[in-house]
């Protein structure tokens, strides 16, 4: 494995590096840069937008032939992890969920036309997204399966009517990714659909309140009531929405754990400069034992998580599902980002507690890590799963190189 980094990354990552310091970083200290939802306010955004499509920065996941610099897993992991030491950066650069995941699976699995319709305006910064699965019980959470929504061919057109919520996004996109029930096999009964905001027979019941901060959009609670689709708006095939779900959040997942590695790294920023001249008792905070083993503790959780995530990254772009790889990041990166939020709430103190730092932000942020694109309770079962079923066991499933997908 070659942990060198190419020049050319090297070069986009400086360039991220000054846009986040320079530009992103004093305006979180401005209480007017925010929105009611603890997000960077519209405008302002879309200034900033300007600035980094200006520097040719904008949608870098995306392939070059629709402008984007056609950064495979790898680079993104390089980027994403910088953008994310601000709080801000990820939607300034369209890197940020839900729209980073919907352009990904737009680009691999739409057709050409679609591709013009649906995913050109996003990544043009043009329109906002959002990818439309979870319901209420007994609908489908981390089993799609259990999905209770369903879509009826009627002629040339689908009709949908049911029920969702934790929709993220909903609340400013104009493109939606739906997943709907077309048959009864466990594999093959869902199906994906493109749609948009002004298309009626559907509404946003509510934004639901949740412990914040917010994405733009919100997470809401949707209903469809006769919604009618065009059956060239249906995306891949007939029964291949599960497959569509999989294929967006293998690297959904993991591109997560790439912004939150850098968030975490941002606490620990905020917590080293802290201890480093704060003195108590005749003794700097950095100085003391106790507040070295903390710090060392996250540091190598934080190392922890970048390897396991670049290692899931890297095995992506050889062409491997790497679902095992993907689950190891998702739980050690999430766990991590609650980590270092906590530990650096605790050395700062009331400083850390208050809103004259970003920690306490971010730690209620890092709450929905464990959650979100599958709970950690998942996740460890999908690892069960790839350890069980290697033909010996432990031996092929620690071992190097490619394999354990």
């Amino acid at each position: 494995m070659d942990f060198n980094v190419p020049a050319e990354h090297q070069g986009l990552m400086a360039q991220v590096d000054a846009f986040v310091a320079d530009r992103l970083l004093p305006l979180e200290q401005d209480p007017a840069s925010f929105d009611e939802h603890e997000n960077i306010r519209e405008d302002l955004l879309e200034v900033l937008r300007g600035e980094v499509k200006a520097m040719g920065l904008f949608s870098p996941q995306m392939p070059r032939e629709r402008g984007g610099l056609g950064l495979g897993p790898v680079g993104q992991a390089l980027l994403y992890e910088r953008m994310n030491r601000s709080i801000f950066g990820p939607v300034c650069f369209n890197c940020a969920a839900p729209d980073d995941g919907n352009m990904s699976v737009l680009s691999k699995v739409a057709t050409e036309t679609q591709k013009d319709r649906w995913l050109q305006p996003i990544i043009d910064g043009q329109v906002r997204s959002s990818f439309i699965m979870t319901e209420p019980h007994p609908g489908g959470g981390s089993d799609p399966g259990m999905i209770q929504t369903r879509a009826e061919r009627k002629g040339d057109r689908w009709v949908v009517h049911g029920h969702k919520w934790y929709i993220t996004g909903a609340g400013v996109a104009s493109h939606f990714i739906l997943i709907a029930k077309t048959g009864e096999g466990s594999r093959d009964g869902l199906t994906a659909f493109a749609f948009h905001k002004d298309d009626p027979g559907w509404q946003i019941v509510r934004r639901i309140p949740i412990m914040g901060p917010e994405e733009h959009g919100g997470h809401c609670e949707l209903t469809f009531d006769g919604l009618e689709i065009p059956d060239e708006n249906r995306l891949m095939e007939v029964g291949q929405g599960l497959k569509l779900t999989q294929i967006r959040l293998g690297l959904a997942r993991l591109t997560h754990c790439m912004r939150w590695l850098g968030l975490a790294q941002r606490c620990m920023e905020i917590a080293n400069a802290y201890v480093a001249k704060r003195e108590g008792f005749g003794i700097k905070l950095a100085d003391r034992e106790s507040v070295q083993m903390q710090l060392g503790r996250v540091a190598m959780a934080i190392d922890t998580g970048r390897l396991l995530t670049m290692r899931a990254a890297w095995r992506l772009e050889q062409g491997q599902k790497a679902r095992p790889d993907i689950s190891m990041a998702k739980i050690q990166v999430a766990e991590t980002l609650h980590l270092a939020a906590d530990t650096a709430i605790q050395l700062c103190g009331a400083l850390g507690y208050s809103q004259d730092t970003k920690l306490e932000w971010i730690y209620r942020y890092a709450r929905q890590a464990r959650l979100v694109d599958g709970a950690s309770e998942v996740h460890q079962m999908v690892i069960s799963r790839a350890y069980q079923g290697a033909q010996t066991k432990g031996q092929d499933f620690f071992a190097w190189g490619l394999g354990n997908d």
